[in-house]
């Protein structure tokens, strides 16, 4: 493992043109662009692309896969997933997707808006059908990166709730045990989560993997902040401290894999944690001590 930019200057770029290569979209880090000079990197992982078309890295949606039926689009940070009513809401992810891809393009799950990463969108009305019903049977594996406050330790956890609109405050969040003789609440819907602790950033923060076993709105956030490990930059779930510790909220879908529901090949996409996560993920390693195992 070396930092990327000395991986570019190896391959004969001067300083200029690794940092020119890196800010305009040419780098790429496990297919995905990458502007992120300081990483650690697998030389093996790395691509420059020299005729890639220009982007920001970070900023700009970038179409990870696409074919006849779907496409997998990498979704910045600050952009919403599909249309909402207000100033602004027209700008959103699929909307740009379909407008890449030259045709229509379908909802079939969402990211919450400050989360970045893989999004899977279809193409025409029937794949989407298709694709929200592997989503309900459990047959899409999703899997999202987050930092969270704390020491979270080694052993998983399945975290499972039922998860009401109001939990009497006006946010999301579980819906309290019912009292003896009255049934739960019937307008909670279950939710599962797997987490487990990935790398320890010091004292006080830990890198976790999350796997939805359904994909509740706000599940993942709701669910590590009520194991008493809010995810850093989170203005709903975390106390203002937490909050102010991540410029923005600390969560990045990482992984869908699933059988494509046209030509039944097994699919699996990977996008490395966002440059503005791994630049969070280094500062608080360098800034809270070395990493320790992770303990059970």
């Amino acid at each position: 493992m070396l930092a990327l930019l000395d991986h570019l200057r190896s391959l004969g770029l001067s300083g200029a043109s690794a940092k020119d290569a890196l800010q305009s979209g040419k780098v790429y880090l496990n297919g995905i662009p990458t502007g992120d000079a300081g990483r650690q990197v697998d030389p093996a992982a790395v691509a420059l692309r020299p005729n890639a078309p220009r982007l920001i890295p970070g900023k700009d949606l970038f179409i990870v896969f696409r074919d006849p039926h779907l496409a997998v689009v990498w979704k910045p940070a600050g952009m919403l997933s599909v249309p909402a009513p207000r100033a602004g809401g027209h700008k959103n992810a699929v909307g740009y997707a379909g407008k890449i891809l030259g045709g229509e393009s379908v909802v079939v799950h969402r990211l919450d808006e400050d989360t970045s990463g893989l999004l899977l969108v279809a193409r025409n009305e029937q794949v989407a059908v298709k694709l929200k019903s592997l989503i309900e049977r459990h047959e899409v594996d999703r899997r999202y990166l987050a930092i969270v406050a704390g020491r979270f330790g080694a052993t998983p956890r399945r975290v499972e709730s039922l998860l009401i609109r109001d939990r009497g405050d006006g946010l999301r969040g579980t819906a309290p045990p019912a009292e003896p003789g009255c049934l739960p609440d019937p307008t909670g819907k279950k939710a599962v989560t797997h987490l487990h602790g990935v790398e320890e950033l010091g004292p006080t923060a830990t890198l976790v993997e999350a796997r939805l076993e359904t994909g509740r709105t706000h599940q993942v956030r709701i669910h590590c902040a009520e194991s008493r490990h809010p995810i850093l930059g989170d203005p709903l779930y975390a106390s203002r401290p937490i909050a102010q510790r991540s410029p923005r909220l600390a969560l990045h879908a990482a992984s869908l894999a699933f059988v494509h529901p046209i030509t039944a090949e097994p699919l699996r996409f990977v996008a490395p944690l966002a440059d503005d996560l791994e630049q969070l993920r280094r500062r608080l390693l360098r800034d809270d001590g070395p990493p320790r195992g992770l303990r059970r």
